[in-house]
């Protein structure tokens, strides 16, 4: 049974953006962010404001297919309406996929046990209209069997201080787990999955820009093993273009409850 406080109802949404117009998740002064959208949105559904939480703030040009977002509100609308309405004003760059009602101790970003994201490479000689904005050029070739052995140095708990350019305001602790590193081929594409607990800043773009580095034989597997063993920040790189990062999921423990889609 889901539980209410103060007349309250916590929902969570799944959302799929393309992240190319704006700057980032997480509201900014006077600039067009994905966060700044929902909640005008969810203004003009309920008339009242209402501030919502994401389970990982993407940065600027970042894409998402599996966004999860939390907020409290007193509305007894539906959740099909809450889909539909939110859909109707968002823009068309930025969509709800379900929604679920949860219990109100539920936390959207401590409650996950991982998050997926996917960075896409177009390993070709020539541009792509269609993926533009959707992945990063690279003519070079590219060893893929040498990226994913570089790629076992991530697997398991390591401080990843080598792969953050920056830091968010409270970022204390640079050890992170990671359940999944590694990348494919399929046809043009070359696609890097990363699957960890939590992420540092820029931390998947740090990497990917390493792993060309070894692809394009610019850096041996050791050299790598070296940057994730140095834990200096700003080591790796250089950070590969926003546009080719896409957040594929968020993991929790349990299903949501209630769903509509």
């Amino acid at each position: 049974m889901v539980r209410l406080i103060n007349n309250l109802s916590k929902i969570v949404l799944i959302m799929e953006y393309n992240g190319t117009q704006y700057y980032g998740f997480q509201l900014q002064a006077n600039l067009p962010t994905i966060q700044g959208e929902v909640e005008k949105a969810l203004w003009k559904l309920t008339g009242v404001r209402i501030r919502v939480v994401a389970a990982s703030r993407t940065d600027t040009g970042v894409h998402a297919i599996g966004q999860v977002v939390s907020f409290r509100t007193k509305s007894h609308l539906s959740l099909s309406a809450f889909i539909n309405g939110l859909n109707y004003y968002l823009p068309r760059d930025i969509a709800v996929k379900a929604a679920h009602r949860v219990d109100d101790s539920f936390n959207v970003r401590r409650d996950a046990v991982s998050r997926e994201y996917n960075y896409y490479i177009l390993n070709s000689l020539t541009r792509s209209p269609i993926r533009n904005g959707f992945s990063y050029l690279i003519t070079a070739h590219l060893d893929i069997g040498a990226m994913n052995q570089a790629c076992q140095a991530l697997i398991g708990e390591h401080d990843f201080t080598s792969f953050a350019t920056c830091f968010r305001v409270g970022t204390r602790n640079t050890v992170r787990y990671v359940d999944r590193a590694e990348v494919e081929k399929d046809g043009e594409l070359v696609i890097f999955n990363m699957i960890a607990n939590s992420f540092l800043p820029h931390q998947v773009r740090n990497t990917v820009g390493a792993l060309i580095r070894v692809g394009r034989s610019k850096m041996t597997v050791d050299q790598f093993c070296s940057i994730v063993e140095a834990k200096k920040p700003g080591l790796a790189g250089p950070t590969a273009l926003a546009g080719g990062l896409c957040l594929m999921g968020v993991n929790y423990p349990h299903s949501f409850g209630e769903e509509i889609q």
